[in-house]
């Protein structure tokens, strides 16, 4: 049934693809859903050489998308640059105004140099994908106020010090007055997102009081200490001082320059970094008791189902609907509970699987100490996993990342009890190494029967690989070493969980059950998110489904719904992406038999970067047509 669905919805799209509208509005497809991308050019019928015009569209998307880059001076460092390095994003509504528009000129610019028929398959992927990107970002326009300022897992209070921190690297006294600069930015950047909260919550949009509790912890944390106040330092005072020793050690400034350059920070801080946390703190504090206190999903916002829908259609790239959403949900359920049912049996347990539930999320035996000696078993154990499967990648991928990986704790001052651990990709020359980050404030939340799983899912042959891959791709436009859709990236890192059981690993039955319980995980967001937000469920509605289906430990269980109420749909990007690739693996084996090569499948799925459903589906349907034609 679920494999039917999602292939039927695939095919409308594609089909939409082939028949794409050639009619324009200002620039822009008049019907401009997102699954018509593969739009041919009205103007130009000449016949072209394949590849030449394709490399003309290359060399163009290019050139396009370092002006696009110039819009977000972070975006620059996050990819290991240093132009505009003293600047952080522009983050009013202005600013993404003019953005949208600089894109739907480049849309309209590009339907007019090129020839869609006359570019070779690669060059018609690029060139739908750019059309595809900017739809998304059109679609979504009318619902910019809805996006909540903060949530479980995080807003600006933490992530502007957290990208000061991980992502501006200070080589020379330079760098670190364009930090000293940045602070200034960071400052003025929170300034923004908190005029668009208030413009929001005009408008009756708030997230959950708890999302305002948590926002408020984070931004106290951020300013307590030196030299905001008595105490330790500060995170980023302790930061600043740490990357000003690191000159000095280095002999690149002398102790004079330090001590200016601190007290330069101190300045900064105190002078512009604190009052704009102040001020943000003070409007949460106040406007709080205007936010529900009862959880409640999108549905109940002005246009709120209106709002849902076009976060499923982002988060999945495909017009589902959420009872089809749903329905896959309750499907998989039922499927995982059976599988679950294997492993309680092998493992001789005498009960209900909802005692089994009870064992594993409550024996001793399956949580380390909460303790630093404990957190720092959980993450040599984690080293010793993507150790081991970094030997078997070859054999099944003929691609292989360059950049190394990392296993960290998350920051304090950002760390969530029970939050869901997540990946920090790396820079594209490999300067910088990508990041698994683990919250290790509660190890109560942290089951060893979940951590291989994670593991892989964050790292190899995960997220690590699949964004690393991108990254260094080479032979295709750059924008596509950088696209970013949420089905493919995460179906991908969950369709990992899946492959490292195929690779051998998961020996331990207690940790294959874990790999279950974490499909079951994502089998439930899809009953659970779309539960919250169309359905009417409670909160404590959903928490007990989840309680009721997995082994997962109530304080992630808590935390995890609390996410999904306040980024509505994205969690229903992860099992939907992985039954797609699943289903696109299985279509290739039939079709190829003997031909089939795992590795070259793999490749093919990664070679391309990140795609949406409709057109990763392409790409995989004409690798087969290839290898069928010899």
């Amino acid at each position: 049934m679920r494999k039917t669905l999602l292939s039927m919805v695939i095919f409308s799209v594609i089909t939409g693809c082939d028949q794409a509208d050639q009619q324009k509005t200002d620039g822009v497809e008049a019907n401009s859903g997102t699954e018509q991308v593969a739009v041919q050019s009205a103007d130009q019928s000449t016949a072209k050489d394949p590849q030449a015009e394709t490399q003309r569209l290359g060399a163009w998307l290019d050139t396009k998308y370092e002006e696009q880059l110039q819009f977000s001076p972070m975006q620059l460092s996050y990819l290991g640059r240093k132009e505009q390095y003293d600047k952080i994003d522009d983050m009013s509504k202005a600013a993404d105004e003019k953005e949208l528009q600089w894109k739907a000129d480049s849309v309209a610019e590009l339907k007019e140099k090129f020839d869609y028929d006359s570019l070779s398959p690669e060059g018609k992927e690029s060139y739908d994908l750019w059309i595809f990107q900017y739809q998304q970002e059109k679609e979504g326009q009318p619902f910019w106020d809805h996006n909540y300022f903060a949530g479980e897992l995080g807003g600006p209070e933490a992530s502007l010090p957290t990208f000061l921190i991980n992502q501006h690297k200070v080589d020379s006294e330079d760098d670190m007055r364009a930090y000293i600069a940045r602070i200034g930015g960071v400052s003025r950047a929170l300034g923004q997102q908190l005029e668009r909260a208030q413009e929001s919550a005009k408008k009756g949009i708030r997230p959950p009081r708890f999302a305002y509790d948590l926002a408020i912890e984070r931004a106290q944390k951020v300013i307590a200490g030196q030299p905001f106040a008595e105490g330790e330092d500060a995170p980023l005072m302790a930061d600043a001082k740490s990357k000003i020793e690191s000159l000095k050690k280095d002999g690149k400034i002398d102790g004079d320059t330090a001590e200016a350059l601190q007290a330069e920070v101190v300045t900064a801080l105190k002078e512009q970094f604190k009052p704009s946390y102040e001020a943000y703190i003070a409007w949460l504090e106040e406007d709080r008791t205007n936010a529900s206190e009862v959880a409640k999903g999108v549905s109940n916002l002005p246009d709120g189902d209106a709002f849902y829908n076009n976060r499923l259609a982002r988060y999945t790239t495909l017009p589902l609907t959420a009872d089809e959403v749903h329905q896959i949900g309750l499907d998989e359920v039922a499927r995982l509970r059976k599988e679950m049912e294997k492993i309680k049996e092998q493992v001789e347990f005498d009960g209900s699987l909802q005692e089994f539930f009870t064992f594993i999320r409550t024996d001793d035996q399956f949580y380390f100490p909460n303790t630093d000696e404990g957190r720092k078993q959980y993450l040599e154990q984690t080293q010793g996993f993507l150790d081991d499967i970094e030997k078997k990648l070859p054999e099944y991928f003929g691609i292989l990342p360059k950049a190394g990986l990392v296993v960290k704790r998350v920051e304090a001052f950002r760390e969530v009890p029970g939050g869901a651990q997540h990946y920090q990709p790396g820079t594209p020359d490999g300067s910088r190494p990508g990041t698994y980050y683990v919250h290790m404030s509660d190890m109560s939340a942290l089951s060893s029967t979940d951590m291989e799983t994670v593991t892989y899912h964050e790292g190899n042959p995960g997220h690590h690989m699949q964004i690393s891959i991108a990254q260094e791709l080479e032979g295709i436009p750059k924008f596509r070493t950088q696209a970013h859709f949420t089905p493919y990236i995460e179906g991908w890192a969950l369709y990992s969980e899946a492959l490292a059981k195929e690779m051998g690993q998961f020996q331990d039955p207690y940790r294959d059950f874990g790999r279950l319980t974490a499909e079951m995980w994502r089998a439930i967001r899809l009953v659970v998110d779309t539960g919250m937000h169309s359905k009417g469920w409670s909160q404590d509605q959903a928490v007990e489904y989840f309680l009721e289906n997995s082994a997962i430990p109530e304080g992630a269980v808590r935390s995890e719904v609390r996410r999904y109420l306040t980024l509505p749909g994205q969690a229903t990007s992860y099992k939907i992406g992985m039954l797609k690739i699943q289903e696109l693996r299985a279509k290739a084996e039939e079709a190829l038999g003997d031909q089939f090569d795992i590795r070259k499948f793999h490749d093919t799925v990664l070679g391309g970067g990140a795609l949406p459903l409709p057109l990763l589906e392409k790409r995989v349907n004409d690798w087969i047509a290839s290898v069928k034609a010899g």
